[in-house]
């Protein structure tokens, strides 16, 4: 394809993620203006490759998505709450094809450095090649566990994830500077947030700023715990920290059952879940009730359900409610589950509905002791005690 046509493409890339309002600091506009996404996605048509989508490098044995190239949008939240600036030193978990380390080392300059490690020897080659290709020769490719992080290059000013975390590795914080600035997606009891965490000189992380995202789960050493369960034969999976409450024989013979639709109150929009209600839900998560996440395949068809959405499930009752239902809910087993949520979705308009920019998440070490107060819910983890709650 001419260059001028990638060029071409690429403004059209930068107005897509303008009109998202996705882009507002003038270095990561210069950045994905002056960095050509199709370098570091050659096997695939440029009209294609400055696409605002993801798209999957590798699959595992299921064939589910083990490892991707992020979506544009997100990638600029992400580098935005990462507050870049000239002369930095940072530390990126996952380096997929390379271009996210190069939008990076556009940013903060020849007097900055990029480290970026990636757990797959393949696709650390291709990301080798992918930003030599660019120009980008000065970015350090390190093929192995990020767990352990990168000693070498220590101390880092900012360290970026681009995996789902279930915690943050003590390596990373020992390699992070006090008052430097952590971002991952992590994860929330199924949900995942993009949190750009401060360290505190006590050792503790404190977010203010948490966007909704969904990113594949860190592999390796550090790699969280199984919260996918599959119910049945179908393609039908669930997803919650405490997934293990879950009979999923008992739930299969719930789902076998007629189902009826219920409708909550007002007709919801995908963003009234992703930015408020299932974050509200999940706080709130009622006793001996369980929030999870679900989600069937593209296309496929499970106990007469498609897509994601969020479910609440009790012994006897379990109530679906998908993203794009508008507020229409699947309910099974009778109106239990849904009766929480129609409850639930009452106290949450109540407040004013939204409540993302109050949501506050803080990763304390086990050394300092589990968080004391009642608001929010707190959720142990391997090294710390993430606590989220409502500002």
């Amino acid at each position: 394809m001419p260059e001028a046509d990638t060029e071409q493409l690429q403004r059209d890339l930068v107005e897509t993620l303008r009109r998202n309002q996705a882009l507002s600091d003038a270095g990561v506009v210069t950045a994905f203006s002056a960095v050509p996404r199709h370098l570091f996605l050659p096997r695939l048509d440029p009209r294609d490759a400055y696409r605002d989508q993801a798209f999957t490098l590798k699959t595992g044995n299921r064939g589910e998505t083990v490892s991707s190239a992020s979506q544009p949008t997100m990638m600029a939240i992400m580098l935005e709450q990462l507050d870049l600036r000239a002369g930095l030193n940072v530390l990126e978990i996952g380096a997929a094809t390379g271009y996210n380390a190069a939008l990076i080392q556009h940013i903060i300059g020849a007097s900055g450095s990029v480290t970026t490690l990636e757990i797959d020897n393949d696709l650390s080659e291709r990301a080798l090649d992918n930003l030599y290709a660019a120009g980008f020769t000065e970015v350090q490719v390190v093929n192995r566990d990020a767990a352990a992080g990168y000693e070498p290059r220590a101390q880092y000013d900012r360290i970026i994830a681009t995996a789902g975390v279930w915690d943050v590795p003590t390596a990373w914080l020992r390699q992070l500077r006090d008052e430097g600035l952590l971002v991952l997606p992590i994860w929330l009891d199924g949900v995942q947030v993009s949190a750009a965490f401060t360290k505190k000189r006590d050792g503790a992380l404190l977010s203010a700023d948490n966007r909704p995202c969904a990113f594949v789960y860190l592999q390796g050493l550090a790699a969280g715990p199984q919260v996918r369960k599959r119910v049945g034969s179908g393609s039908l999976e669930i997803l919650a920290d405490d997934v293990d409450k879950i009979d999923s024989a008992a739930l299969h013979l719930l789902l076998s059952e007629d189902q009826e639709m219920q409708h909550l109150h007002a007709d919801l929009a995908p963003e009234d879940y992703w930015f408020g209600f299932q974050l509200y839900l999940m706080l709130h998560e009622p006793p001996r009730y369980v929030f999870a996440v679900y989600a069937i395949p593209d296309g496929e068809n499970s106990y007469g359900m498609e897509g994601n959405g969020i479910l609440l499930f009790t012994p006897g009752s379990v109530a679906f409610a998908p993203y794009a239902g508008s507020g229409s809910v699947h309910t099974f087993g009778g109106s239990a589950a849904f009766l929480k949520i129609q409850r639930l979705y009452e106290q949450w308009r109540a407040t004013g509905a939204g409540l993302l920019d109050r949501l506050r998440l803080r990763l304390v070490p086990k050394a300092l002791g589990m968080p004391s107060g009642d608001r929010g819910k707190t959720f142990p983890r391997k090294d710390h005690y993430l606590q989220v709650w409502l500002d």
